[in-house]
């Protein structure tokens, strides 16, 4: 397929067109819906302007949305000829309606076209994201509640600590869900904005409507600079990729209690059979490889911003072909993540929490600081308690009833205020999904 920035028929060198085409049709097919409903508004906004003719957009229009149909209907497939999905979107539209669909470049150029697609498949991701994170975040909520009462050790530097609960666990990781569709939203937000009309990174002379298309496109506002609107490519990768990283980090992270607390040496929490694996030679192995995989799935995410930070440090304003390896970066990060959303959502609910952990004489000095503000209750100043407390653990005379626990405050084991975070999810994520 000719390419269309070739003024002549001579054919590019192959290995030149194949090193710079990479991988881009790879992932272009991600893009091809976005590529078209862009072109749709492009081409509705060309006509309110006088640019082109009422019949000529609606010419294109309806090829268009036929492409559309064959997209949305999984009929459509990417041209290993062409150089891109905008170079065949636009062959299609000439083969079809011949001058009438060259005119659709008119005013645009690859540069915003691309950073629209780009933005439009992000937003949808972002969406994706969210709904995947609420189905995690009720799973928690449900969990926390459902096991409120059920005491389990806390630790600090891998000692053992101060009583907690499962219920404090859980409702531990629900909250910083919260805050990692806190981020999330912030990101959405500087991304919801309109590149189309910036073309090549300066404008057109052509009197285009930028506010047609934005309106048109569902944005929330647009890049009005078109400087900066050609900016936003690799920024609006890496943004999301540290929103990305920092939900990672929790998946991670609770990842990780989940395999200590699967552990013999710990032995607090198990899972069906059927959610874990054997060893070849070791007949009693039960392994969490799904946690251990969304683990290392999860760490490798966390890389993303630093290798963003790598492609795009360098590079002076103004578009560059660096830019196109995002795609190759940041896609399969997503598919990435939300997989291991996908894999915890089924797996978690099957969790199976034991009771009675703290009657083990191991986890007696969990209650040295209950015994200590018992003394400070009493009249005792804490420093002396403290003292008095710790020789009775040094001479072994130290004694508790778990009964005596009594935690009222917000955050504590007795006071979870799962209804406050729940509230607050919520409400955010109804604007991230909106």
């Amino acid at each position: 397929m000719k390419k269309i920035w070739q003024k002549d028929d001579n054919a590019t060198n192959i290995l030149v067109n194949t090193f710079t085409v990479g991988k881009d049709l790879d992932f272009d097919e991600r893009l091809a819906k976005y590529d078209v409903k862009g072109s749709m508004a492009h081409c509705k906004m060309l006509a309110e302007v006088g640019i082109i003719s009422v019949e000529e957009s609606e010419q294109m229009l309806f090829v268009l949305a036929e492409i559309l149909e064959d997209i949305e209907n999984g009929i459509f497939e990417i041209d290993k000829n062409a150089e891109d999905i905008h170079s065949q979107i636009e062959s299609i539209l000439i083969e079809r309606l011949g001058d009438t669909g060259k005119k659709i470049h008119t005013a645009r150029s690859r540069n915003d076209q691309v950073l629209l697609d780009i933005k439009l498949y992000l937003l949808d991701e972002i969406r994706e994201l969210t709904a995947l994170t609420d189905e995690f975040f009720q799973i928690l909520i449900k969990l926390a509640e459902q096991h409120r009462n059920v005491l389990l050790p806390g630790y600090t530097h891998l000692q053992i600590a101060m009583p907690s609960s499962f219920g404090l666990w859980f409702g531990a990781y629900a909250e910083a869900l919260l805050d990692d569709m806190e981020m999330l939203f912030s990101i959405k937000n500087i991304i919801n904005k309109n590149p189309l009309g910036s073309a090549a990174g300066y404008g057109s002379s052509f009197p285009i409507d930028r506010e047609s298309t934005t309106c048109n496109l569902g944005f929330q506002s647009m890049n009005y600079n078109s400087v900066y609107a050609q900016m936003m490519r690799g920024k609006s990768e890496k943004m999301l990729s540290m929103a990305m990283a920092t939900l990672a980090g929790t998946l991670g992270k609770f990842s990780y209690d989940v395999c200590l607390y699967l552990s013999q040496n710990f032995d607090f929490i198990s899972f069906p059979k059927e959610f874990t694996t054997g060893s070849s030679i070791m007949p009693h192995k039960k392994n969490p490889d799904i946690f251990e995989l969304v683990r290392a799935r999860c760490n490798r995410i966390q890389s993303l911003p630093n290798e963003f930070i790598l492609l795009t440090n360098n590079l002076p304003s103004g578009y560059h072909r660096d830019m196109q390896l995002t795609k190759e970066i940041l896609f399969p990060a997503i598919d990435s993540l939300k997989e291991c959303l996908e894999i915890l959502n089924y797996t978690l609910p099957n969790i199976q929490v034991k009771d009675g952990i703290l009657v083990d004489e191991k986890y007696k000095y969990l209650f040295s600081v209950e015994k200590i503000n018992e003394e400070v209750k009493s009249g005792s100043s804490f420093r002396d308690a403290y003292v008095k407390v710790g020789q009775e653990i040094e001479n072994n005379e130290f004694d508790f009833e778990i009964e005596n626990l009594n935690h009222t405050h917000q955050g504590s084991i007795g006071n979870l205020c799962l209804d406050k975070i729940e509230y607050q999810f919520n409400k955010l994520k109804n604007k991230l999904l909106g």
